[in-house]
Formats: C-alpha cells, structure tokens, sequence
C-alpha cells in the first residue's frame, strides 16, 4: 500500500518573527531546522520513491534534512512554484500582530482565513507586481499540479513525500478529506509534522493520521 507523506517546513525565520512571509525566500530558524530533523528521525522507517517541494528555500532545506536523516538524499525530487506558500500580497513582510492594529483583528482574520478573500494587492517592495492570494486562488494552482503530478505516482503504488507551505497543503488536505469551505477555514497544518496517508490498492484512502503530534 503506497504512503503519502505531507509536511510543513519548519519554522521560518519569519515565523518566529510573527510576521507574514508568503513567497518571500525566508530561511528556516534555528527552530525550524531542529523541527526537520525530528521529523527525519520520525520518518527513518519509511521509504521514498519520490519528492516534492516547493521553490522556496524553507520547504526545500526541510526536505533536504529529512532525507539526509533517513539516508534517501539521492531521491529524485520535483520542485515546484506550484506548491509555494499563497501570495500574501502588500501584508508580506509586515508583523501579523502590528497588522491588526492597523486594520483590527476581524479584518486580518477575514484575509488570513477566508477561503475566497485575497489581502490587498497594493505595490509594494516585497511585492512590485501587485499580486495577492486567497485561499480559493491558492488551491487553483496547487490542486492541478497534484492531481497531474502526485497522485498519479500513488495510482502508481509509490510512496511520496511533499513538503510545502501551509496553505498549499491546505487546499491538498481540503480536497483529501473532502472538507467544506467552511470546514477548511478551520484547519491549521502545524510545522514540521509529517501527515500520513495510506491508499489501498484502488486508490482508497485507509489511515490519515500525523506521525508527530504538536499541539
């Protein structure tokens, strides 16, 4: 029976600094580094045939610890834009807490959370083309890609390993747990714990459940 692993990179620097990051190219914090590799050690028993990430650096440096940990470092892996975090638009980079301040807290819920509202797509030095994202505009990037991609490797009987951002895996498990909008805007993918799925032989998911439990 193939797996299907998901994960979030560990904590960013951004992150730890409470502020929004989207798809600025923001390391791991020392934190986040620690996160990958508990993660490896989780993961040692499992074999990859196949890796999937994003094309930003957090995602990749998490796969990389990982698979070093578990001895899989030559596994062929797929990066792609695909799977990047959703664009925050003009709040990337600013502090989430001082944000809210500026707009209240119900407005800054309503574009973190709200699955088809984007926050504004003002130009900005973290954002000179004006682009921003919802969650709905998210899963209609990522959601084609894994359909075309990944879950053609699971038909397949190989066991995968994606790590992303989270809110790509987000639409991912939406769609996987067959969730509503509204259900969605409740989940929240912790970092750097991995989220199994195990398919039978017809392409039946059997077991959902995270191998590192964070509160």
């Amino acid at each position: 029976m193939p797996n299907l692993i998901l994960i979030r990179h560990g904590e960013s620097q951004w992150n730890l600094e409470n502020r929004f990051t989207g798809w600025v190219d923001i390391p791991l914090s020392p934190k986040g580094e620690q996160e990958a590799k508990d993660a490896g050690n989780v993961l040692r028993g499992y074999r990859f045939d196949k890796g999937y990430t994003s094309v930003l650096q957090r995602a990749i440096k998490t796969l990389d610890i990982i698979l070093g940990i578990t001895g899989q470092a030559s596994l062929p892996i797929e990066r792609d834009q695909a799977l990047n975090e959703r664009h925050y638009g003009a709040l990337q980079g600013l502090n989430k807490a001082e944000t809210a301040k500026k707009y209240g807290d119900e407005q800054v819920k309503v574009w973190r959370r709200s699955y088809d509202v984007p926050p504004p797509k003002d130009k900005t030095e973290l954002n000179p083309d004006g682009i921003s994202e919802s969650l709905k505009d998210t899963a209609a990037r990522t959601l084609p890609y894994f359909e075309a991609k990944i879950l053609p490797d699971i038909a397949a009987g190989k066991n995968v390993i994606v790590a992303a951002h989270g809110n790509s895996l987000r639409s991912i498990v939406m769609k996987l747990d067959s969730l509503t909008k509204e259900q969605v805007l409740e989940l929240n993918i912790p970092t750097g714990a991995p989220l199994l799925y195990v398919y039978d032989s017809n392409g039946k998911i059997t077991e959902r459940r995270y191998l590192i439990k964070k509160s």
